[in-house]
């Protein structure tokens, strides 16, 4: 099985959660064991992050990265689509130091992914499988994670409203599924939350365009959910993203109950400090198909330029 990048440049513009202004995304191909690379502009030129678990710097309304001069926020609906998508090395450039927030999913990430196609390189793609069992727990809420052939995710969320309750989804991620069933997905949160936020400055650009915003009984959006279930859909979204910051594909299988940012981070934190002990380096050598690694109905967005 070979790496893989995108074929051609694509480009967004959109609102950022955090600053409410427009900002611009372009997604460039990469060479061979690349990765993942941020290219974060500013005004005296680039700055090149590339995704590792110590440099999470916050977590508490989206995943920041930093090197300690630039930041870059909200980047986990598009780790997650390139993590979802089978996208091994690309470019990620950005302005304004977020990503665009889009509709709240990944799915305009999913498009552009599309729009650029896939390129096969001449490596073997390499990932780290999970050899050990591990049980990650921190205040009742939980990560397991136990060898497997793939990258499977069983997620329990258990919220005290009437139209959450406890959700579950059991899925293996592939690009097929990862576009059909989790892609969609947008982030949610409950109106006392959003007022406090925009009262203190925080969260400018979020609206009922960008997250499904509940008050004490049901939702706000007159459009409805995606899913009846796209909470915790939303969640293993999130969870494919915060894993991609890993710096290599994960294999294994992961039991996830009510986790979110943080949790995800401090496990991959957890399994970076202990790689000897629970991972183990793989080359994968079957041979792929660039057509499968882009399957998958997506949504198209309006600021997309191919």
């Amino acid at each position: 099985m070979s790496q893989t990048t995108i074929h051609k440049s694509v480009r967004c513009t959109g609102i950022g959660l955090h600053s409410g202004k427009q900002v611009e995304l372009v997604l460039r191909p990469a060479a061979e064991d690349t990765g993942i690379l941020f290219a974060l502009r500013n005004g005296s030129g680039s700055t090149f992050l590339t995704p590792a678990p110590s440099l999470v710097v916050e977590t508490s309304l989206a995943t920041v990265l930093g090197d300690g001069r630039e930041t870059v926020a909200t980047v986990e609906h598009l780790m997650a689509a390139i993590n979802g998508m089978g996208i091994d090395n690309i470019q990620i450039e950005v302005s304004g130091r977020e990503l665009p927030i889009m509709d709240g999913s990944a799915a305009s990430f999913v498009y552009l992914l599309k729009q650029a196609g896939v390129r096969t390189l001449s490596k073997a793609r390499k990932v780290m499988a999970i050899k050990k069992n591990i049980e990650f727990e921190q205040d009742g809420k939980y990560i397991k994670a136990r060898p497997h052939d793939g990258f499977r995710i069983d997620y329990i969320i258990d919220f005290a409203h009437p139209l959450i309750g406890r959700q579950q989804m059991e899925l293996e991620i592939t690009p097929d599924t990862f576009a059909k069933e989790v892609a969609k997905a947008r982030t949610f949160g409950f109106l006392k939350e959003v007022d406090y936020l925009h009262a203190n400055g925080l969260a400018l650009g979020g609206s009922l365009d960008n997250a499904v915003v509940l008050d004490e009984y049901g939702i706000l959006n007159a459009e409805g959910l995606r899913f009846k279930d796209e909470f915790v859909r939303h969640k293993v979204l999130d969870f494919v993203g915060d894993m991609a910051i890993f710096g290599a594909p994960i294999r294994g299988h992961f039991e996830v109950f009510a986790s979110g940012h943080a949790l995800n981070n401090s496990f991959l934190r957890h399994l970076d400090e202990n790689r000897e002990l629970y991972l183990e380096e793989k080359v994968l050598t079957q041979p792929r198909v660039a057509e499968e690694v882009l399957g998958g109905e997506i949504l198209e967005p309006a600021t997309a330029v191919a």
